[in-house]
């Protein structure tokens, strides 16, 4: 395991440890968690871009031949413009399972 010495701006570090709190996670856990959030997102970008580059795009013109022209069901729509995809507004109670395991201790302040 490394240690990091990370300078956040004193409003963000108070959305963090709030955040935090809410998760009933650690500032450390919290932190490590987006991490690696953000290196999956980048990782799975990587791979879907390789495997586009690798993808035959008469095989991919017969598959898509395959699909049938109805319109979207129920929920299948495209997002509107300027809206993410699953962007969903935030939930006030989070029910996040509890981490099994060691008993977490805080060590002074955050």
């Amino acid at each position: 395991m490394s240690n990091l010495s990370l300078r956040l701006p004193d409003s963000l570090h108070r959305k963090v440890r709030e955040l935090a709190e809410e998760d009933d996670v650690s500032i450390n856990q919290f932190i490590a968690t987006a991490v690696a959030e953000k290196a999956a997102a980048l990782l799975t970008m990587q791979y879907l871009e390789e495997r586009g580059r690798r993808a035959d795009p008469k095989l991919v013109a017969a598959i898509m031949s395959r699909v049938p022209d109805v319109p979207p069901g129920a929920n299948d729509e495209r997002p509107e413009p300027g809206r993410r995809s699953g962007a969903r507004s935030p939930s006030p109670a989070r029910a996040r399972p509890r981490q099994r395991g060691k008993p977490r201790t805080r060590k002074g302040p955050a």
